[in-house]
C-alpha cells in the first residue's frame, strides 16, 4: 500500500473516531432548563383551560408538544413562600418562609430566603451550570439575600414583589437592577424581561444552562401599551381588559423565549416548566381581573383556586408531548426533577439545616417527575401534598382534599375552625363537603397534616397587612 493510501485510511479512521467522540459528547451534554413563572395567573386563563377571550397559542404549544399536569399545585397560596419552595425543592415551611417577607423600608430587614438554605441555582452552578434569573427575585433586598449570593450568576429584574411595567421612581417597587447595579427600564417590562432571557440564551448556548424566567405579569399594577388593549376593546370590565392585554403580551413574550431554542436547536436539549406562582387573585390580594373558574377561592386561599395552577413539562424526547397528566404534582417537583436530569447531588448536607432527629442529610419534598410523566412509573409521584399557611391547610391524598380556608373575600380572615372534605376528582369546585358522610377519611387526613404540622417550625417572620405585622395562629 502507498504511503499517501496509508494517510488516507488513518485519516478515514481518525474522522471517524472523532465523530463517534462528538456524538458521544452532544449525547452526554447534561440538558439546560428553562424555568417560566407567571405571576398571580388565574387558572381559567390561558388557552388550554377554556379562554376564549384571549389566545396564548405559545404558553399552550408547551402543552401540545409536552405534557399538561392538570392536578398541577404550587406549594402556597402566595407569592414569596411559593418561590421559596421552588428554590429549595423544599415545604418552604420547614425553614419558616411561611409568609411574604416585609418590604426593607417597613422594618423586613433580616426576612428573606433563609441563607441557610441552599439553591437550585447554588447546586447547578456548582455542577458547572450557567445560571441566571430574569425577573422577580421577592426572596429579601438586603445583600445576603441578593440573587448573586443564592446561586445565580447573573440577574436582571427587581428584588420587591411588584413592580411598574413602566419606568418609574415609586419607592414601594425599588429599582430595575442589572447584577447589583441601577438600570433604566427600557420599554415595556414583560418584552424587556423577554429580551434579556434570550441575550442570556445566546451567551451561554455552548453550555449546559439553568435560566428562571419570572414574569411579574400578570401581578399588579394593572399596565399594559395601548395597542396591546386595543383588541379587547370590547371588554366592559376595564381591569378585565387591561389583564386580557397584559397575559397576550406575556404569551407573546413566552413564544420570543421558545422561538430562540428552536433558532440555536435547543428544544431537544431543554427542559421547560411553566406555571404561576399562585392562583388569580380575584377578589383579594390585589385582585386583577383575573379568573380561576371552576376552582373555589382565590389567591391567599388553600382553596383549589389558590393552589392549583396551569402546570406545563416539555422536554422533547424524554417525556410525551401532548400528554394529560393528572395524578398530582407540585412546584418543589421542579428542583427534584431537574437535579435528577442533571446528575446533581439533591440531599442536603448543611449543618444549620437539621430535622427533628438532628439528621445533617435532609431529602427533598419533590420528587422526579420525568419517570412517572413518561409511564415508566405509574403510580402517583406523591403519596399526599400538605399546605399550612397562618390558619389555613390543606393536604391532599388521592381523590380527597381535606381543607380549611378563608370563607370570606377578605385577606387573612373568616377561617372556620372545622375542616371540610371534598373529593376533588369528583367535584373539583368543592362545594359539596363530605366530612359528615366520611368521618374515617377525616381522620385519616388529618392525622396524616398533624404528623406532617408537628415537623414544622413557626414562621420565622409574621404576615403583614398594610405594612402591619399579623399574628396567625397556624
Amino acid at each position: 500500500m502507498s504511503f499517501t493510501r496509508i494517510i488516507s485510511v488513518v485519516a478515514s479512521i481518525s474522522s471517524v473516531i472523532l465523530s463517534a467522540s462528538g456524538e458521544a459528547a452532544d449525547s452526554t451534554r447534561k440538558p439546560n432548563v428553562l424555568v417560566i413563572l407567571a405571576d398571580d395567573l388565574g387558572y381559567a386563563d390561558i388557552g388550554l383551560h377554556g379562554n376564549k377571550e384571549v389566545a396564548t397559542p405559545n404558553i399552550d404549544s408547551l402543552a401540545k408538544d409536552g405534557v399538561r399536569c392538570t392536578s398541577g399545585y404550587v406549594s402556597c397560596p402566595y407569592c414569596s413562600p411559593t418561590r421559596a419552595g421552588l428554590l429549595t425543592g423544599r415545604y418552604q415551611q420547614r425553614f419558616g418562609h411561611e409568609f411574604n417577607p416585609a418590604l426593607l423600608k417597613n422594618k423586613g430587614s433580616g426576612q428573606g430566603l433563609p441563607t441557610d438554605q441552599t439553591t437550585i441555582a447554588d447546586r447547578l452552578r456548582t455542577a458547572g451550570y450557567a445560571t441566571a434569573l430574569v425577573g422577580k427575585w421577592h426572596q429579601g433586598e438586603e445583600p445576603q439575600f441578593h440573587p448573586q449570593a443564592r446561586g445565580f450568576g447573573e440577574f436582571f429584574g427587581f428584588l420587591t414583589g411588584a413592580h411598574s411595567f413602566l419606568e418609574t421612581d415609586d419607592p414601594n417597587f425599588g429599582p430595575i437592577q442589572r447584577g447589583r447595579e441601577r438600570v433604566e427600564l427600557d420599554g415595556y417590562l414583560t418584552d424587556v424581561l423577554a429580551r434579556e432571557a434570550v441575550g442570556f440564551i445566546d451567551r451561554h448556548c455552548e453550555r449546559p444552562f439553568f435560566l428562571y424566567l419570572a414574569f411579574n405579569a400578570v401581578h399588579t399594577p394593572m399596565h399594559a401599551p395601548a395597542d396591546a388593549e386595543r383588541p379587547f376593546a370590547h371588554i366592559a370590565d376595564p381591569t378585565r381588559r387591561t389583564y386580557l392585554a397584559m397575559l397576550a403580551k406575556l404569551d407573546t413574550a413566552v413564544g420570543t423565549v421558545l422561538a430562540k431554542l428552536r433558532e440555536l436547536k435547543l428544544e431537544d436539549d431543554t427542559l421547560v416548566f411553566f406555571f404561576s406562582d399562585n392562583g388569580g387573585p380575584t377578589v383579594k390580594f390585589s385582585a386583577n381581573g383575573s379568573r380561576n373558574t371552576p376552582l373555589r377561592g382565590s389567591k391567599g386561599d388553600t382553596w383549589e383556586g389558590g393552589i392549583r395552577v396551569p402546570f406545563l413539562i416539555r422536554w422533547p424526547g424524554h417525556v410525551p408531548a401532548g400528554k394529560v397528566y393528572d395524578h398530582p404534582v407540585i412546584s418543589l417537583d421542579v428542583t427534584a426533577t431537574t437535579l435528577a436530569v442533571a446528575n446533581v447531588d439533591g440531599s442536603l448536607r448543611d449543618a444549620n439545616v437539621r430535622s427533628r432527629s438532628d439528621r445533617t442529610t435532609l431529602p427533598l419534598d419533590g420528587v422526579n417527575l420525568v419517570p412517572h410523566l413518561a409511564g415508566k412509573k405509574p403510580a402517583a409521584p406523591h403519596d399526599a401534598l400538605y399546605w399550612r399557611f397562618g390558619s389555613q391547610m390543606a393536604i391532599r391524598r388521592g381523590d380527597w382534599k381535606l381543607v380549611r380556608a378563608s370563607l370570606g373575600d377578605k385577606e387573612y380572615v373568616d377561617v372556620p375552625k372545622q375542616a371540610l372534605l371534598f373529593n376533588v376528582t369528583e367535584d373539583i369546585g368543592e362545594q359539596r363537603d363530605l366530612a359528615a358522610q366520611h368521618p374515617g377519611k377525616v381522620r385519616e387526613l388529618q392525622t396524616a397534616w398533624d404528623r406532617w404540622n408537628a415537623e414544622l417550625p413557626s414562621p420565622r417572620w409574621p404576615a403583614t397587612l398594610k405594612g402591619k405585622p399579623l399574628v396567625l395562629e397556624p
